[in-house]
């Protein structure tokens, strides 16, 4: 069964989180190590690694995924942001590594306007020199998130995808977190079963399934093909039960762990509606 789980706040100490998603029963986490919308963020200290191993052992033991900042954009064609950005991830690995945390999940960026060939070479160039400043923490993998395609945004093809993975100096410290409304916002339809194995075929030829580590599990507002990114809650958008159902059946990733971002308040009460609309839908033996 693939490990269901959700994004959950850091308010209070990052070790929180781990409060959150047992109150969900989630079985997976993802997190922001800092604040996701500010460039000046400070380390992770000692003492918050240490809170964080032992409220994550009390809650498991689960995977768990560190999102980058928002602000990060590799590919930008503004020079001063590709550098802050550069930074901005090597600090980002450097907080992951801190924490214990094996995954880094990132946005290729946007090229700006220069088109994608130049941008897929910023960000490959950026990536190798986030890492080599980030080092020791040679234990992170940093996961490409598929996207949307909304404006000059990289990553809604695969192919840009695998340019990335085979460019890289470290290949093997790199992957892929798939996202289910980016995906189908790309054009990438999962409702019907031939179009879902189509996609994952494509997928496993171009970038290679071994390399696809972690998921996202959002419907989106918008219909197939719209490059717009707009979550929606799981049923109630244009994916529909049947494409969860094709993804949450595939034995090809069972063990994977699969989160929500999708709007909740407070209570959490949105998520544990979800996580059990994706519980229905997983295979009964």
């Amino acid at each position: 069964m693939p490990l269901l789980g959700a994004h959950m706040s850091v308010a209070g100490g990052l070790h929180l989180a781990f409060e959150r998603i047992a109150r969900v029963k989630g079985e997976s986490l993802q997190i922001f190590s800092r604040n996701q919308r500010q460039w000046d963020t400070p380390p992770v200290t000692d003492e918050e690694s240490r809170e964080f191993q032992r409220a994550w052992t009390e809650w498991g033991g689960g995977p768990v995924a560190v999102h980058d900042s928002y602000l990060i954009n590799l590919a930008s064609a503004d020079e001063k942001i590709r550098e802050k950005s550069i930074d901005a991830l090597a600090r980002e690995i450097e907080r992951t590594g801190m924490l214990k945390v094996p995954y880094l999940i990132m946005h290729p960026g946007s090229h700006g306007g220069d088109g994608a060939e130049e941008g897929l070479q910023r960000v490959v160039k950026g990536v190798d020199r986030a890492m080599e400043s980030a080092l020791p923490w040679e234990e992170v993998m940093i996961l490409l998130e598929n996207t949307a395609g909304q404006g000059n945004a990289l990553g809604a093809d695969f192919r840009e995808l695998a340019f990335i993975l085979d460019n890289v100096a470290d290949s093997s410290r790199t992957g892929v977190c798939l996202d289910t409304c980016h995906l189908f916002a790309a054009g990438y339809d999962m409702r019907k079963r031939t179009v879902y194995e189509q996609t994952v075929e494509e997928f496993d030829r171009l970038i290679g399934i071994k390399h696809l580590k972690f998921f996202h599990l959002n419907d989106s507002l918008r219909k197939v093909g719209s490059r717009v990114d707009r979550h929606e809650h799981i049923g109630k958008g244009a994916i529909g039960l049947e494409g969860f159902r094709n993804l949450l059946q595939d034995e090809r990733f069972k063990g994977h762990p699969m989160t929500l971002e999708t709007p909740k308040e407070k209570d959490l009460n949105e998520d544990m509606e979800n996580l059990t609309v994706l519980r229905s839908l997983l295979p009964s033996f």
